[in-house]
């Protein structure tokens, strides 16, 4: 009986792969025999981790810098999975938004995906190849004060679905839309807008999905996997929520 969900032999690159989600993620590829490119600015933390990972590369990305993209993929050998999963959050209403970080929220949220697809997309199309796009259930339902953050995750949520339009036979691209998980981009949440009041809004946030807790890395990350396995060759443009429930009620 074979192993489900294996890569041996893949190389897989995960942005923002050096902490959170990303870090689950680049655990579980490695695990499953993928050769894992750690892709994240935070070269000291993506470095460590990857002494951790048996084959795992740490590289510096910035999903904002078009220049160095380029010159990234042109070096690049090969790529068989792509997981773009690098972002920032926001709170606030329309009218709590400046544009400056409006922006800031579309460049790394929207733009990096593109780049970073747009320059992988040659070499996946050589190994006919998978991405899994990390969205969020704010992509997919209007979240309070959280304007910026669901106009960006729903753009996540279109392209995942026109790149399978229009590479329907060549790769393979499917969307991973979390509800709150237990990781730093939620604690820098808590630690930037509730420092007095953390374990109140932790709870808050727990009862926000009908499971009653947080989402668990690990649990995003096992989703991405399969999606990006042969086991799931059937799939593709699909947007998959894994959320506890929050969507369903």
């Amino acid at each position: 009986m074979t192993i489900p969900f294996r890569q041996d032999g893949r190389v897989a690159m995960v942005t923002g792969g050096a902490s959170g989600i990303g870090e689950a993620t680049c655990r579980i590829f490695a695990a499953a025999g993928a050769t894992v490119l750690i892709a994240d600015i935070d070269m000291p933390r993506a470095e460590k981790l990857a002494g951790e990972l048996p084959g795992a590369r740490a590289v510096r990305c910035d999903v904002t810098d078009e220049t160095g993209l380029r010159e990234f993929f042109a070096g690049l050998e090969r790529l068989d999975v792509l997981v773009n999963n690098a972002g920032i959050g926001l709170v606030g209403t329309v009218e709590d938004t400046e544009l400056v970080d409006f922006e800031r929220l579309m460049r790394v949220n929207v733009t990096g995906p593109y780049l970073v697809t747009r320059f992988a997309i040659p070499h996946l199309l050589k190994s006919q190849g998978r991405i899994v796009n990390i969205g969020s259930v704010a992509g997919l339902v209007g979240v309070k004060k959280r304007f910026a953050y669901c106009a960006t995750k729903g753009a996540v949520v279109a392209m995942t679905r026109q790149l399978a339009v229009d590479y329907p036979t060549q790769i393979r691209v499917n969307c991973v839309c979390p509800g709150t998980v237990d990781s730093p981009f939620v604690e820098g949440y808590l630690e930037k807008y509730h420092k007095n009041e953390k374990e109140t809004v932790r709870q808050e946030l727990s009862a926000r999905q009908p499971i009653g807790r947080l989402g668990k890395p690990e649990e995003i990350a096992n989703l991405a996997l399969y999606l990006a396995s042969d086991e799931a060759g059937f799939v593709n443009g699909s947007v998959i929520s894994i959320d506890g429930g929050w969507t369903a009620a």
